[in-house]
Order: structure tokens, then C-alpha cells, then sequence
């Protein structure tokens, strides 16, 4: 009885776990046809949006909605609540940057992805996001960087690697 107790409590501890996994990224990177790279990014999604925390994982779940309709003022509320309660959650920061894009306010923006970035480095889609807003405002050497980040963690990434299409000749003069 003691073993079968001791069992459950290790798989509920060790469920507790949350966040994509090593192996979720080793997956990501060789995998082998597109198809089956955003098969795992989408399953790395879900997993960046679970907090382990009940109360985070609802206030993003309606933040979530919130933007979806186009409430941007509650979803705004709401993110800052998530980082309020969980200033080291990756995707609170990362879901507000793309409010704060949707609004122009880079500079913001900017320090919500680096916050992202600095809790989560492996956030192919704030590298991603991080060079799409560098390109907008022309700085290319440093879009390109970016989008090459999110290339090195999602080698499949087609919108990266589209922007480095766009970039790599103007910056580096080589063709892709």
C-alpha cells in the first residue's frame, strides 16, 4: 500500500510540471517535414500557456478571449494581473508585447519581449515577433538576428525563414 501511495504522489509531482519539455524542443528542431514541425510547435504553445498556477492559467485563458474579440483594454487588465501574479511566466509578457504591437507602442513592446526572451529563451515566437517589429522599423541587421533565433530553436519556421529571405541579401549580400 506504502509503494502504490508513494507511486501516485511521484506522478502528481512530477505532473506538476509544466512548460514545454527539452524533448518538445529536440522534436522542434529535427523535425523532419514541415507538417510535423508545427505539429510540436502548436503542442509547445499549449504548453507555454499553462502557468502551473490555476489562478494564472484562467486570467490568461480570458485574456486570451478577451483579445480574440477585441476587447484590448480587459485582455490589457488582465495581463498585467498574470505578470502581477507571475512575473516570471514567459507567455504573460509575450501575449502583452502583441497587444502593445497591435497599438504601435514599441517601446513597450520591446521591453515585454525582452522579458519574455529573458524568462523563456527559447521563445521562437517572441524572436520571431521581436524581428518582424525590428523590420517594421527598419533596423534589418538586428531583425535578421532575430529572425535567425527563432530559425536555430524552429527550423521550419516559414515565416522566419521568409523574413530572412527578405533580409539576408540587404544585410549580409548573399543570396539565401
Amino acid at each position: 500500500m506504502f509503494k502504490a501511495m508513494f507511486a501516485a504522489a511521484f506522478l502528481l509531482i512530477a505532473g506538476a510540471a509544466h512548460g514545454p519539455s527539452e524533448e518538445m524542443f529536440d522534436r522542434l528542431e529535427q523535425a523532419p517535414t514541415d507538417e510535423e514541425a508545427e505539429s510540436v510547435a502548436l503542442d509547445i504553445w499549449a504548453a507555454w500557456l499553462e502557468s502551473g498556477s490555476p489562478t494564472v492559467d484562467i486570467l490568461m485563458e480570458r485574456a486570451v478571449q478577451a483579445q480574440a474579440f477585441g476587447d484590448v483594454k480587459h485582455a490589457r487588465e488582465l495581463y498585467d494581473r498574470v505578470i502581477r501574479i507571475q512575473p516570471d511566466y514567459a507567455e504573460g509578457w509575450h501575449r502583452r508585447a502583441g497587444l502593445f504591437l497591435e497599438r504601435e507602442q514599441y517601446d513597450e513592446a520591446l521591453r515585454d519581449l525582452n522579458e519574455t526572451l529573458k524568462h523563456e529563451p527559447r521563445h521562437f515566437g517572441a524572436w520571431y515577433t521581436l524581428g518582424a517589429m525590428l523590420e517594421s522599423l527598419g533596423s534589418q541587421e538586428e531583425a535578421l538576428a532575430a529572425y535567425r533565433e527563432a530559425l536555430d530553436i524552429y527550423p521550419r519556421m516559414d515565416a522566419a525563414r521568409q523574413g530572412v529571405a527578405r533580409l539576408q541579401q540587404a544585410v549580409d549580400g548573399t543570396a539565401l
